[in-house]
């Protein structure tokens, strides 16, 4: 009886020592393969209004999400462009390559990246370069699922150079006096 104990126990600690080391090894993570996230395909509006000087030719970069932290980023716009849109018919105008951004024109851009988890309710444009731009609107859908898509987010002015510019929907609780927006603050407490 008194070998099968200390054989047993021997076995224990050898168990123990190679899950010791696994732990190490894989510091402190899961040995399942964690799941991979379903990409969506996103067709981006973006509206260039028509005011004098409204187009541009620099970089745009787009950020758009959901309440559930999906981030999605696109730092080069303007190399997923898809067509040129007449903002009145959904049919499109061309099938000819053209120059995003100009003026009084309505472009459409496609990206694929993990989906969203809800509807998406922020969106921000920024623009990198020198010359100026004036967008009208932009959306984005979800050929996924509709019930994703965001509502549209209105600009109709010029955007500052290289900041984010936009419009953060989430977490808003309608009141009386109309949405409040929920936030938290961060920093040091006085």
């Amino acid at each position: 009886m008194e070998q099968l104990i200390k054989n047993k126990g021997g076995q224990f600690l050898c168990f123990f020592v190679l899950v010791l080391v696994l732990v190490l090894v894989t510091g402190g993570e899961s040995l399942v393969a964690p799941e991979q996230k379903k990409n969506c395909t996103y067709v981006i509006t973006v509206e260039t209004t028509c005011t004098w000087g409204a187009e541009t030719s620099n970089h745009v970069s787009l950020r758009f999400g959901d309440t559930h932290s999906n981030d999605i980023l696109v730092t080069h716009l303007n190399s997923k462009h898809l067509r040129k849109v007449d903002p009145l018919e959904p049919e499109v105008l061309d099938d000819m390559p053209r120059k995003p951004f100009q003026a009084c024109m309505v472009d459409q851009f496609e990206v694929t990246a993990p989906c969203v988890e809800s509807p998406i309710c922020y969106l921000y444009l920024k623009l990198i370069g020198n010359d100026d731009w004036r967008p009208g609107f932009a959306q984005v859908r979800v050929l996924e699922g509709s019930h994703l898509n965001s509502d549209y987010f209105y600009f109709r002015r010029y955007l500052p150079r290289h900041v984010w510019h936009g419009s953060d929907l989430c977490d808003s609780e309608v009141t009386p006096f109309g949405l409040k927006k929920k936030r938290e603050v961060y920093g040091n407490s006085p």
